[in-house]
This record gives structure tokens, C-alpha cells and sequence, in this order.
């Protein structure tokens, strides 16, 4: 019984708490359209340019929402979205580019960052160290407005209006936002665990959070392959 107090305060858990996450994932189990994570951003600021990084870990092949930023003028504020594996659609307030060709595996840890800078438009994904062609979205634009940020679901309105269908089964950790573009550099060490700069708008090392519904928060050495003596 005192188990499954304890199991029922971790899945129900609501209220927003900051913690160093280093070496902890959150592990999404089950499809849902209400299971999610909502972060809490460090500054409420107009966005000029955006970088965001985080690594992924599923086995799905179907379409699945990795990062989603909403605004109280649009649901599609930055949403980092994968329609099938080898492809993924980065949303900039309503429009969107679609990159292909970027290798990715199921069951591994796959580490993903994309950037915008709204100076030229240009958008570019990178996964596992390998970028993308740079497509153009929004030139010229801003992020603007109280961002709501969810992970393990898509928002189709402010906050809220999930679908199972693009639910994330699996689990995510290392996330980070900064209001800058990466450089190659500094992305390549993040991807390959060499020294970066935290995130200034979120940091996995101190991220306020609030998980909702059956989330679950534990070590990422569960992920690991053993190693055979």
C-alpha cells in the first residue's frame, strides 16, 4: 500500500519544482493526450533568435513531438516535431520546414538541436552532430509573448488540445534554450558530452518543472547497454 502511495504522488505531481537534473531523464511509458512535462522558462522576453537541444530516446515510428513552445497568438510557436524517423518538421510561429535525411536510430540516444535566427530566417537541425540543408522561416519575425513549453506532447492551442497520435513514448533528457544561434562548435560539443554553455532561457542542470500525469523522472544509466566483463 505504501508503494503505491508513493507511485501515485510521482505520476500525479503538478506543482512546479527546480531541480538539477544531471544524469536524470523524464520517461514518458505510455501513449496519452494528457501525460506531459510543462517547463518554466527563465525570462519572459522578445526571442530574435532560438537554439534548442535535447536528446530522445523511443522507439516509435510513428509521428511524435520532441519540443513544443506555444504563444497566447499562436499554439506553433517553436515546436521541434518528428512526422517519421530520418524526418523532422521544425514550426516557427505558424510556418514551418520540413528536413530530411537526417539519421537517427530507435533505441539509441539521439541528440537533436535546432536553430532560427530571425535576421536571415534560416533554420537548421542537427542530429547527432550532422546538420541539416538551411531552410528559410519567418525572416524578419519574433517570438513575443508568455511562451507555455510543454515536452511529451503537441500543443494545438495554448497549453493545452493534446493528441495521443503525436504523443513522445520514451524518454528525454538534457534539454537546454538559449535566445542565440549555436555555433557548429558549441553544438558539436554538446552532442558529443564536451563542455557547453548551459542553456540561458533553460538548463537542464536547474530546469522548473512540473510533470502531469504519468511521467516518470529517473536515472539515465537505466538507458545504458551494460558492459559486458
Amino acid at each position: 500500500m505504501k508503494r503505491l502511495v508513493v507511485l501515485l504522488s510521482l505520476f500525479l505531481l503538478g506543482e512546479a519544482e527546480r531541480r538539477d537534473l544531471s544524469g536524470k531523464m523524464f520517461t514518458f511509458p505510455v501513449v496519452s493526450n494528457t501525460h506531459h512535462v510543462a517547463l518554466s522558462p527563465e525570462m519572459n522576453k522578445i526571442f530574435f533568435a532560438v537554439t534548442v537541444c535535447l536528446r530522445a530516446f523511443s522507439d516509435l515510428s510513428r509521428a511524435q513531438s520532441l519540443f513544443s513552445l506555444s504563444l497566447p497568438s499562436t499554439d506553433n510557436g517553436f515546436i521541434i516535431y518528428k512526422p517519421k524517423q530520418g524526418v523532422y518538421r521544425l514550426h516557427v510561429l505558424v510556418d514551418s520546414a520540413d528536413f530530411w535525411g537526417l539519421q537517427d536510430e530507435s533505441n539509441v540516444w539521439n541528440s537533436v538541436c535546432a536553430t532560427w535566427d530571425t535576421s536571415t530566417g534560416l533554420a537548421q537541425l542537427w542530429v547527432n552532430g550532422i546538420p541539416s540543408s538551411r531552410k528559410g522561416i519567418k525572416a524578419g519575425s519574433s517570438i513575443t509573448g508568455t511562451p507555455k513549453i510543454i515536452l511529451g506532447q503537441e500543443q494545438d492551442s495554448y497549453g493545452g488540445k493534446f493528441d495521443a497520435g503525436q504523443s513522445f513514448v520514451g524518454m528525454l533528457t538534457d534539454v537546454h534554450m538559449w535566445d542565440f544561434v549555436l555555433s557548429p562548435n558549441q553544438i558539436a560539443s554538446y552532442t558529443y558530452g564536451g563542455t557547453f554553455q548551459p542553456g540561458n532561457v533553460l538548463k537542464w542542470n536547474s530546469l522548473e518543472f512540473s510533470t502531469n500525469g504519468y511521467v516518470v523522472i529517473e536515472s539515465k544509466e537505466t538507458s545504458h547497454k551494460p558492459s559486458i566483463l
